[in-house]
């Protein structure tokens, strides 16, 4: 996995849409970005919750995948978010790692931060590996 190899994955893809882009993948770790912008705020000018839990969700199945045995999938059971602080400009990063890589489920934990690198969000995923439909 590479951000070139995501960032192909996600054409045309609300990702895309969202203009989250793929910064870094690491041997325990993937990060990407949000912008705050009129794609992703909502009416009170912060960036809409919903948007954290799709960077949350991306980055923790694109880590689940990757992690996941050949001729496995994964799939999302459960996700959760705390909302921390508001973002009203600039870029979120978020940072995924894994807490649980078992054989048929993981649990991935995603950080989310503002530019000054203050916490803006939390979030918990966790995902089922089930047998490849091929």
């Amino acid at each position: 996995m590479s951000v070139q190899s995501l960032t192909e994955l996600h054409v045309d893809t609300a990702v895309a849409r969202l203009g989250i882009e793929f910064l870094e993948v690491g041997d325990d770790f993937i990060r990407a970005r949000v912008p705050v912008d009129t794609r992703t705020r909502q009416p009170y000018g912060i960036l809409h919750g919903g948007v954290s839990v799709v960077l949350a969700e991306t980055l923790g199945s694109c880590g689940a995948a990757s992690a996941a045995a050949p001729g496995q999938r994964a799939v999302g059971l459960d996700i959760n978010a705390n909302h921390i602080r508001g973002a009203s400009s600039g870029w979120v990063y978020g940072t995924a790692r894994p807490v649980h890589i078992g054989r048929t489920t993981q649990v991935w934990q995603i950080e989310l931060t503002n530019e000054q690198g203050q916490l803006t969000c939390t979030s918990r995923i966790t995902m089922a590996i089930l047998a490849s439909r091929e």
